[in-house]
């Protein structure tokens, strides 16, 4: 499996590296995470500059797109020459979203009328791009994921994980980066968060 995490400037850290870490979890799988930017390198909210692993295009060949949030995103989904470069197809990839990504997937018509999840400061801003926010750190409708909380994005790879790789390997990623006398309570948090939005051979895998 290839992941594409969708990282721009003013990117929040914790957005990308903690979904891109627990993914990387599969690399034993197989699978590969990648951040992935239209520009080579990338400075993050609190100054953080990172050099990109793939180009913004890499998220169409990706069997799964998570989108992070960051400080610039307004702008960005006010870029209609950025968005056409966002190619992403809900009918064969999995994608997710994380706080402000939300508005992203707004402006690429991915929600629709659907409620989603986002964080308090961008909140309004899904409102008024037509959006229902729930007052929840998780939500997904088929193959389209919202998360909102910086630490929600736990949720967003495990949810990824489960539904590609089966629930057991989402427990096992979830279980190895929870702290230590926590990881139970961790588990089980990451599990009532996903489990209600898993097909049922999902669950029973």
């Amino acid at each position: 499996m290839r992941i594409a995490v969708l990282t721009f400037d003013g990117f929040n850290e914790l957005d990308s590296f903690i979904a891109s870490a627990i993914l990387g979890r599969m690399k034993a799988q197989g699978w590969t995470a990648h951040i992935a930017a239209p520009t080579p390198e990338v400075t993050s909210l609190n100054g953080v500059t990172i050099q990109r692993q793939q180009p913004l295009e890499f998220v169409a060949e990706a069997d799964a797109v998570l989108i992070g949030s960051g400080s610039k995103t307004r702008e960005i989904a006010a870029d209609a020459g950025l968005l056409s470069r966002i190619a992403l197809d809900p009918a064969r990839q999995l994608i997710g979203a994380q706080c402000s990504g939300a508005l992203l997937l707004a402006r690429l018509g991915l929600i629709g009328d659907l409620p989603a999840c986002t964080d308090l400061t961008t909140k309004p801003w899904v409102i008024e791009a037509g959006v229902k926010v729930l007052d929840a750190p998780f939500v997904a409708h088929g193959n389209v994921a919202t998360a909102g909380g910086c630490l929600a994005s736990q949720y967003l790879a495990a949810w990824t994980i489960a539904r590609l790789a089966g629930l057991e390997q989402a427990q096992a990623a979830i279980h190895y980066v929870a702290p230590v006398g926590e990881k139970d309570v961790y588990v089980a948090r990451a599990l009532a968060a996903i489990t209600p939005y898993l097909p049922a051979f999902n669950v029973a895998a």
